[in-house]
């Protein structure tokens, strides 16, 4: 995209970029759950059964759509499958079930042209159902793709005849794994590319007046998963069109990981009021994702209600120094090596209420006590910075772990070594004592505009915490960054936000600066998943942006190495900073060839020391090759008992027993100098 087009785009994606509006898009009939418009946003998830397992596929679907699901997908890879939807509907209906059905098609027009005279909807891919991915880069002349193009409508057309005449609905589901080599010969492997992907179907529906869409941009990455969904809007609002918004983070993996993912990708888009409909991708039950969907959603609901609706109009002209559509990271001043410029954004959490008497207090920070040594090692994930308040410990701290005070506290302090204080706007104005190193200075958005900022010594040991008491929490920080940007000031900014848990009725004075985290029975299992999800979204959503050099999760009732762990993997979700393995997992379905949950747990069991490598694990090769385009190594079932071992996109060992592929993928990672034994990886 050239330059003039991007100053044109910038920031026309949503409603408002500083406070909650939903974007309103066109109302589409699906059964008799419509999606888009003012209807609440609605929450799928996909079966993992064989389609022609017909018994087993209704009991899954009964399980998903009693765990909330309102739509249901199952995928159809031939045209016997496609039939057997039939049956599957049939016995569902019977048993008092009346969730829409959606079939997934791959590669197999015919199959889809079956199926959408069955089900409510059908979900194509523009990426293979009319072309073959052979990796082939060709050049074409204009008139050579727009050749292609009418190739594409004579074998698309007939489904959307059939969708029309059955009054079926469709979504265009882009994938980033599985671009068509004519998509990216011309557009490459990027959001544009993406979107021009699902723009080209679109455009057929419209000639064919075809209105019954729902459109899609998946990716296992969130950033380029948000960006390719922010570009579509654009588009779709230049060219007049506004159909609903599936989101979901594909291949994002199982456990802690996969709801920090999909928080990042889903939370941030929510956050800017896109999306009608939620599937969260984990490598799990599918009845699980349902419930991680809800409690991303539910935040919305709320919101929705408390705030006001602004013009488009009154938004865009303000913040043309931020492209949406790319990443880029601020530029910040290096704060006396500490934090800020190249630096990767830093990890700072409270310890003030912890045992400071005990030492192993900081194992749950990543730094590991041995009693017998007397002597710390450095966890995988290991914080920066610890916040103490008023708290003294009585013991040594690691020489490389800053340690924070308040700044009453701090100024009584003998030895400030590796010791920082914490200031409020008007102590750092007043202080005659201040840290040559460090300075922290706790600041809201609205003090930007006030009369004692103004005030601010500006030298290049000044870092800002960002707090927020607003509802809106995310847009109220970012505009704190689209301010600075317009001062061209470059001062580091940690983002934090503070959150309780378990506290059925919050006091007056608890109110405002943080947010209640309690689900329903106010369990801590559900109580610390919704702190991933909420802080996932509220801090990924500025870090996917460029926004931030550190981040600090304040929640006094859950444990600090939860808080640890959330943080760090929410800089791994942003791509900010890697700590760990990575693994890019597909959620499994009926065309998966071996059980992924199990595959997944082996494979993670013996490389999850590997800190840093990326590694895919695809059930299949629908999406494999494309969407593990960033991973290191690849893991892809190919047939019955049959595995694909691939190193980036180059399938290196191809049709091997899956008895033996896990040990011959360590060979390639071998081979490549990346393997460590895991005592080495133990030795900090």
């Amino acid at each position: 995209m050239n330059a003039d087009a991007v100053k044109v785009l910038q920031g026309r994606y949503c409603n408002s970029l500083t406070q909650y509006s939903r974007f309103v898009t066109r109302e589409v009939a699906i059964g008799d759950v419509p999606m888009g418009g003012n209807n609440p946003i609605r929450i799928q998830s996909m079966t993992t059964t064989d389609t022609m397992d017909t018994i087993g596929t209704v009991e899954q679907s009964i399980r998903m759509i009693e765990a909330g699901c309102e739509y249901v997908r199952i995928t159809a890879p031939s045209i016997k499958e496609a039939q057997n939807l039939a049956e599957i509907k049939k016995q569902l209906r019977q048993r008092g079930y009346t969730a829409p059905l959606v079939a997934d098609i791959h590669f197999t027009p015919n199959a889809a042209e079956v199926a959408a005279r069955i089900v409510e909807k059908v979900r194509v891919n523009p990426g293979n159902y009319a072309d073959k991915k052979k990796f082939d880069q060709i050049d074409y002349t204009d008139a050579e793709y727009q050749g292609e193009l009418e190739r594409i409508y004579q074998k698309f057309s007939p489904l959307v005849k059939v969708c029309k005449e059955y009054g079926t609905a469709m979504r265009i589901g882009t994938n980033h794994g599985s671009l068509s080599d004519r998509i990216m010969s011309r557009y490459g492997d990027t959001p544009q590319g993406m979107v021009e992907s699902a723009m080209e179907f679109m455009r057929m529906c419209e000639m064919l007046n075809y209105y019954n869409l729902v459109i899609s941009m998946k990716s296992s990455n969130p950033q380029v998963m948000v960006q390719a969904y922010r570009l579509l809007v654009e588009t779709m609002v230049a060219e007049g069109m506004n159909y609903p918004l599936h989101l979901g983070v594909t291949e994002a993996g199982d456990g802690e990981d996969g709801r920090i993912r999909s928080a990042v990708g889903i939370g941030t888009l929510l956050e800017d009021g896109l999306g009608d409909t939620v599937r969260v991708s984990l490598t799990e039950e599918p009845e699980a994702e349902a419930p991680v969907a809800i409690a991303l959603v539910n935040r919305y609901v709320e919101r929705s209600r408390k705030s006001e609706v602004r013009s488009r109009k009154s938004e865009m002209t303000h913040h043309s120094k931020h492209n949406p559509y790319e990443y880029k990271k601020r530029h910040t001043y290096e704060a006396n090596a500490f934090i800020g410029g190249h630096m990767v954004p830093r990890v700072v959490i409270d310890l003030s209420r912890a045992n400071l008497k005990d030492p192993a207090v900081l194992n749950d920070a990543g730094y590991l006590y041995s009693p017998l040594l007397d002597k710390y090692n450095m966890a995988e994930q290991s914080v920066d910075f610890v916040y103490l308040a008023d708290s003294l410990p009585s013991f040594n701290f690691p020489g490389n772990l800053k340690q924070l005070y308040n700044y009453p506290t701090w100024q009584k302090l003998v030895d400030k070594t590796m010791c920082h204080p914490v200031f409020t706007l008007p102590e750092y104005i007043k202080a005659d004592d201040r840290s040559s190193a460090l300075n922290l200075v706790r600041l809201k958005t609205a003090d930007i505009d006030s009369e004692e900022f103004g005030l601010l010594p500006l030298d290049k040991s000044l870092v800002f915490v960002l707090e927020t008491d607003a509802l809106h929490g995310m847009a109220d920080q970012r505009s704190f960054f689209f301010k600075m940007e317009e001062m061209e000031l470059e001062v580091p900014v940690i983002i934090k936000r503070s959150y309780f848990s378990l506290t059925p009725n919050p006091s007056p004075g608890e109110r405002g600066l943080i947010e209640k985290v309690s689900p329903t029975g106010g369990d801590l299992e559900g109580a610390i998943t919704d702190l991933q999800l909420f802080a996932s979204t509220d801090l990924g959503a500025l870090l996917v942006d460029g926004f931030g050099d550190g981040i600090w999760i304040d929640a006094p009732q859950v444990e600090a190495k939860i808080i640890t762990s959330t943080s760090f993997g929410i800089l791994q979700a942003t791509r900010s900073r890697i700590s760990k393995t990575e693994y890019i997992s597909c959620p499994s379905c009926g065309r998966t060839l071996f059980d992924l949950m199990i595959t997944t747990q082996m494979i993670r069991s013996r490389t999850s020391h590997l800190k840093g490598l990326k590694i895919g694990i695809m059930g299949c090769i629908v999406n494999g090759p494309g969407e593990m385009a960033d991973a290191d190594y690849g893991y892809v079932g190919s047939g019955t008992d049959k595995v694909t071992l691939y190193r980036g996109k180059e399938a290196v060992k191809k049709n091997i027993s899956s008895a033996n592929a896990l040990d011959e993928l360590i060979n390639i990672i071998r081979e490549d100098g990346n393997w460590i034994e895991l005592q080495e990886a133990s030795d900090f």
